[in-house]
């Protein structure tokens, strides 16, 4: 199990939380993971880029730090998914408002709000609704395949996790 730095360890409050997030890959783990439980191959897959021996590494603290869920099935082959835990919840809560300024910024001086063209989801404006697992976005809408509005328009292509918390 990890050691968790007592509280007086933290500068500030941001410190605590990035010792948590920390890491390249895990708020993308926490968003495919606050869409719908997975198992491992289907997290690998929803966060591209990432190695096995990462993911592993990254799922396995965020398991120590009580943001993850790893449930394991007595079956042959045996099955083990992973699923956000209330903590893991309330973080994805958190992190939405960095979510929607990534948003904002990447289209800052281009003279497209983040709501117009083809890339944007309909779905973003409204509540946190973070609790909500059944969304149904797809994984395309996720990487941004199928943005090619900005094409040429001198605005980068949304890449995963520019759309963390989007509905």
């Amino acid at each position: 199990m990890r050691i968790v730095r007592r509280p007086g360890a933290f500068v500030c409050g941001i410190d605590a939380a990035m010792d948590v997030i920390g890491g390249k890959w895990k708020v993308l783990i926490l968003w495919a993971l606050n869409e719908r439980t997975c198992r491992f191959g289907e997290l690998r897959r929803a966060v591209p880029g990432v190695t096995e021996k990462v993911l592993s590494s990254h799922l396995r603290e965020l398991e120590d730090d009580g943001i993850v869920h790893r449930e394991v099935y007595a079956e042959v082959p045996p099955r083990v998914e992973y699923s956000l835990t209330p903590l893991g919840l309330s973080l994805n809560a958190a992190l939405e408002p960095l979510g929607q300024w990534g948003r904002d910024h990447i289209y800052r001086g281009t003279g497209e709000a983040p709501g117009q063209g083809a890339a944007a989801d309909p779905g973003a404006e409204g509540g946190a609704g973070t609790a909500d697992s059944g969304s149904g976005e797809s994984a395309g809408a996720r990487t941004g395949e199928g943005a090619g509005a900005h094409a040429g328009a001198g605005v980068p292509e949304p890449v995963v996790g520019l759309g963390y918390g989007q509905r």
